[in-house]
C-alpha cells in the first residue's frame, strides 16, 4: 500500500519518467534497442507473465542506473563495470521498498548465478551481456551460488533477470511508460 500522498507519488514517477524521456533513447549497450525500449519490453514481459506488481516495477526500473551513473555509454568497451545495479538500487531506495529495490540490486548477481547453475544459460546471452558478465566477475562460484540462492529476494531477482534477457527485440511493440504509472504510484513508499 502507498504510504505517501498521491500527489507526491505522482511527482516521484514524473521524475523517473523524465529520466527515461531525457536519457533513455540512447542505445542499450550494444543491443538492438534503446534503454527505454529495453526496460519497457522487459516490464511488459513480466506483466504478461503475471509477475507480482513489485517484480513488474523492478523490471521496469532495473537498468535505471545506466541513466543516472554519469559514465560514458561505452564504459564497458573500456573495461569499466558501471555497477549500474547498485546505482539504481541506491537511487530508487528513497521511494521504493526492498521488494522493488533488492531484485534490482541483485539482477547482475542473478545473471552470474544462472551462468553458474543453469546449463546453456551462458550460451544464450547476447554478446553485450557476455561482455558485461566478464566485467561483473563472471559466473559465481558454487559457494557464492549457494549464498545468493539463500538471499530473501534471490528468486525475484532471477525472475527479473529472465525478463531482462528477453527484452531486447528490435521488433517488439511495447506499452508506453504511462501504462505502468498506476502500478508504480501504488508502491511508492516514501
Amino acid at each position: 500500500m502507498n504510504s505517501i500522498e498521491p500527489r507526491k507519488a505522482d511527482e516521484v514517477i514524473d521524475g523517473i519518467f523524465h529520466l527515461y524521456r531525457a536519457r533513455g533513447d540512447q542505445a542499450y549497450l550494444g543491443e538492438p534497442v534503446s534503454m527505454t525500449d529495453h526496460m519497457l519490453q522487459s516490464a511488459a514481459l513480466a506483466e504478461a507473465a503475471g509477475a507480482a506488481p513489485a517484480v513488474v516495477a523492478a523490471t521496469l526500473l532495473h537498468d535505471l542506473g545506466h541513466l543516472v551513473h554519469g559514465l560514458a555509454d561505452d564504459a564497458a568497451d573500456h573495461g569499466i563495470d558501471t555497477a549500474h545495479e547498485e546505482v539504481a538500487a541506491r537511487w530508487l531506495a528513497r521511494w521504493f521498498g526492498p521488494e522493488v529495490v533488492e531484485p534490482i540490486r541483485l539482477h547482475v548477481a542473478a545473471k552470474r548465478y544462472l551462468c553458474a547453475t543453469e546449463p546453456g544459460y551462458l550460451a544464450r546471452l547476447s554478446p553485450a551481456s557476455v561482455l558485461s558478465l566478464s566485467l561483473q566477475g563472471g559466473p559465481l562460484t558454487d559457494a557464492d551460488s549457494a549464498a545468493f540462492a539463500a538471499l530473501p529476494h534471490a528468486a525475484a531477482a532471477v525472475e527479473l533477470r529472465r525478463y531482462d534477457d528477453e527484452g531486447k527485440s528490435a521488433a517488439a511493440v511495447t506499452p508506453t511508460l504511462e501504462h505502468f504509472r498506476a502500478g508504480l504510484v501504488a508502491i511508492v513508499t516514501s
